[in-house]
């Protein structure tokens, strides 16, 4: 019986752990999509990180949790893309869980992340 448990347990996480993966999108459709003004740019690479470098327009998810209601967009259904450092950063589903709490329906995650922006030769912003 242990055994079963252990067993359900274990396959209840794995899926637990799927079903709060967002699909991945490219440096490439994530640029054209802000020079279309169509998507909302979630940075959580925490404030000072944010300060030092972002994607164009990303709003520091650290720094705006209490007000990210006001700073998305009104429609449901607009493109919200969460991103952190990198490949093997986890700390975008922080952000792309709230969006879709907030009921965002089209939540993506760059995985390439600020590295893989800056090492394709994109922009970023400072702040001062």
């Amino acid at each position: 019986m242990k055994k079963l448990a252990l067993i359900v347990a274990v396959a209840l996480a794995a899926g637990l752990a799927q079903a709060a993966e967002y699909p991945d999108i490219s440096v490439a459709d994530l640029k054209a999509a802000i020079e279309s003004g169509k998507v909302a740019v979630l940075d959580a690479n925490g404030t000072a990180s944010w300060k030092e470098g972002r994607v164009p327009g990303a709003i520091d998810f650290a720094s705006s949790k209490a007000k990210l209601a006001e700073l998305l967009p009104k429609e449901k259904d607009v493109l919200v893309v969460a991103y952190c450092g990198g490949p093997k950063c986890g700390a975008y589903k922080a952000a792309a869980e709230a969006a879709q709490k907030l009921g965002y329906t089209n939540v993506k995650h760059l995985s390439a992340g600020i590295s893989g922006w800056k090492a394709a030769g994109e922009k970023v912003e400072k702040s001062e």
